[in-house]
């Protein structure tokens, strides 16, 4: 089963889940619009894992939220972001590509192939 965190506004989100969907992996597909459906923090601490990356970089810090939170804030720890996202979605970093034990944030989205 593939998962894809995905936010169909964005076009690097929506050129990952068609790379996808057109591998030979993507006839098991399940699609998550997380801005509809949150992931949860066990969900989010789950995907920290299997990205094995820096919480921040899960992150986008170009949204607004991100400045009105604090966020830059060096002194925060992993626990506190990660709550901040699962309060504001929005600041998801996407997509994100799960399959098995491996996650990529697919940015650019050729990136999904190191997980298919």
């Amino acid at each position: 089963m593939i998962t894809v965190y995905h936010n169909p506004r964005c076009s690097k989100s929506r050129e990952a889940l068609a790379l996808v969907e057109g591998s030979p992996a993507g006839g098991d597909l399940q699609v998550v619009e997380y801005l509809k459906t949150p992931p949860t923090l066990a969900d989010l601490k789950r995907l920290h894992k299997l990205l094995d990356v820096p919480v921040r970089d899960m992150i986008r810090s170009n949204e607004t939220e991100f400045a009105e939170l604090g966020l830059a804030d060096e002194a925060l720890g992993d626990d506190d972001l990660l709550a901040a996202v699962a309060a504001h979605p929005k600041l998801l970093q996407r997509p994100i590509v799960v399959n098995g034990k491996k996650a990529v944030i697919a940015r650019p989205p050729e990136l999904v192939n190191d997980v298919l």
